[in-house]
């Protein structure tokens, strides 16, 4: 049985598979995107599950839900600030993570995007919404959410009554969204940042992701 299988037997989704034109929202990322992440987006559409865990989604109806919107580099920069100020231990590298989802409660799930180009492989972490604590997943989104869902692990970051409930799920509205342009928003135009790179030193590849570094550098330069 496949992830997302499970998922479906697991917690029915709402109706009919969306379409998403997935090469329009990855050369917004700059990045691509895991296959099972592109069936759960697809089957479920945006919304939440039991009331409380959004996956962030290429049509969420704001940008504090939307894949392209500005949170996740909001949250990175958080993150780097948390580094910076000695606050909470980050075990990961922030540039490697990108939230793919909330909690009513504060908590992001973030995808650790290692190997950048393989994102197949990529986990699933969870950190604490005002504290230092993680919760490492070695598996894909779907496969985390269905685990969940069904009790067969154990977040210690959420709340118990989590899987107390019959698991299902709450669609939003698909609308398109369209963020606006913001001094944290990862820009979207990586034809850019390619030509601003090399002409500043910096070297990247001809197609594909950006890296992080010359990412972080690009903002750095044309933060306002």
């Amino acid at each position: 049985m496949t992830d997302i299988s499970a998922l479906i037997r697991l917690c029915p989704p709402p109706g009919n598979p969306m379409v998403i034109d997935w090469e329009v929202v990855e050369a917004a990322l700059g990045m691509p995107l895991p296959s099972d992440y592109r069936q759960l987006a697809e089957t479920y559409g945006p919304g939440r599950f039991n009331d409380y865990l959004a996956v962030f989604h290429p049509h969420g109806v704001t940008e504090y839900v939307n894949l392209t919107g500005p949170m996740s580099a909001r949250i990175r920069g958080q993150l780097h600030q948390q580094e910076r100020q000695g606050r909470f231990p980050v075990p990961h590298d922030p540039d490697s993570l990108f939230a793919i989802g909330s909690t009513d409660n504060g908590e992001y799930l973030f995808w650790i995007t290692n190997p950048a180009e393989d994102p197949d492989r990529w986990r699933i972490t969870v950190n604490e919404a005002r504290g230092p604590g993680w919760f490492d997943y070695d598996g894909n989104l779907t496969a985390f959410l269905a685990s969940v869902l069904a009790g067969r692990i154990r977040v210690p970051l959420f709340p118990k009554s989590l899987t107390e409930q019959t698991p299902q799920f709450t669609p939003s509205h698909p609308v398109l969204y369209k963020p606006a342009p913001t001094p944290d928003q990862t820009p979207t135009d990586t034809n850019a940042i390619r030509i601003w790179a090399q002409a500043n030193g910096y070297s990247v590849p001809p197609r594909g992701r950006i890296p992080p570094n010359v990412r972080q550098a690009w903002e750095d330069a044309h933060r306002a």
